[in-house]
């Protein structure tokens, strides 16, 4: 779906919608409460936000799957795959699946890691642990009650913050801040904090400063003449990312997360920068639901996450790492 442009400011709509968010905020409590979560016999570490979309999720599960890998855990990737007709548990394989069955997310993590599409957050765990993982990283969940979390990242995009701080439909949130924060072992902000998130954190809730970059230092898309398209949370970060490296954008093209392309659409843009002498780009994310056999003339900018402490990392996952020799229980 396309935000509404009125979940990023106060306005009067927000306002007369906002008693349907608190209607939506009780029925994810309710649900909490009522649920007992599974545990499986490996740790799971959750990273969710608190908003619809935009926040940096996917990046930030690969960062950690990364982290652990060089300090020898052998993770998995978890999601539900939004989007996929797949309930699962599937072990996403990149040759034989494509996003209509999994979904564009779990694509992108499996060429990374193992990635398990699961709709069972806790039937998923469990094939991932008889399948070798030591680690489960899920990406989203937070709000789901089912699988018990070791550790729960919540990424907050720093010039975003929580929007009009409204929950749906009223605003971008999917549960009041409050609620989501008391769950929370730490906070990932993403980005400058242009939307004062950090001062109006607990003062002992941990914050992990992170920055998303190119994945290639000097990329060839530098001082180009771009036309860029994006079916993600914020397709404005993608074009800001763009401007930022110095590219010439001749026209941009947003489009609603997860959005199906057609190739009317995708041959519309790739004719428009063949005019302009322009490379039509979109991200790895959208790379993913391209119609097939238009690859190749679509230029992809991979985005990677960059902790500012590593220090600060290793301490919030420290519990997680314990749990290898079983000083945690």
């Amino acid at each position: 779906m396309k935000a509404p442009s009125f979940w990023h400011r106060p306005s009067g709509l927000a306002h007369l919608l906002a008693p349907f968010g608190a209607v939506y905020a009780a029925g994810g409590r309710l649900r909490r409460r009522a649920t007992r979560p599974a545990r499986v016999l490996i740790p799971i570490v959750c990273v969710g936000n608190l908003v619809a979309g935009g926040a940096g999720k996917t990046p930030v599960a690969r960062a950690l799957q990364a982290w652990f890998a060089e300090h020898g855990r052998q993770v998995h990737f978890l999601t539900r795959g939004y989007g996929g007709r797949t309930a699962g548990p599937l072990l996403v394989e990149p040759k034989r699946h494509g996003a209509a069955d999994v979904g564009d997310e779990p694509l992108l993590l499996a060429e990374s890691a193992p990635t398990w599409v699961a709709r069972d957050r806790a039937g998923g765990a469990e094939a991932a642990a008889m399948a070798g993982a030591d680690v489960v990283v899920m990406d989203d969940g937070f709000q789901n009650p089912t699988l018990y979390k070791d550790l729960s990242l919540v990424v907050i995009d720093g010039e975003y913050g929580f929007g009009n701080g409204l929950v749906i439909p009223a605003g971008p949130l999917r549960e009041p801040v409050a609620d989501g924060l008391k769950r929370a072992d730490a906070v990932v902000l993403v980005g400058p904090d242009g939307a004062g998130v950090e001062a109006g954190l607990p003062s002992d809730l941990a914050v992990l400063h992170a920055e998303l970059r190119p994945v290639e230092d000097d990329h060839p898309l530098t001082r180009h003449a771009v036309v860029a398209f994006a079916g993600i949370g914020r397709p404005e970060k993608f074009f800001s990312m763009l401007r930022t490296m110095g590219c010439r954008i001749i026209s941009t093209h947003a489009y609603p997360d997860h959005y199906p392309y057609r190739e009317n659409e995708i041959g519309r843009i790739i004719e428009e920068a063949r005019h302009a002498n322009a490379v039509p780009v979109t991200t790895a994310k959208d790379a993913a639901r391209l119609p097939s056999g238009f690859g190749s003339a679509i230029e992809v900018l991979d985005v990677r996450l960059e902790w500012r402490d590593e220090a600060a990392l290793e301490r919030v996952l420290a519990p997680v790492m314990r749990q290898r020799v079983g000083l945690d229980g």
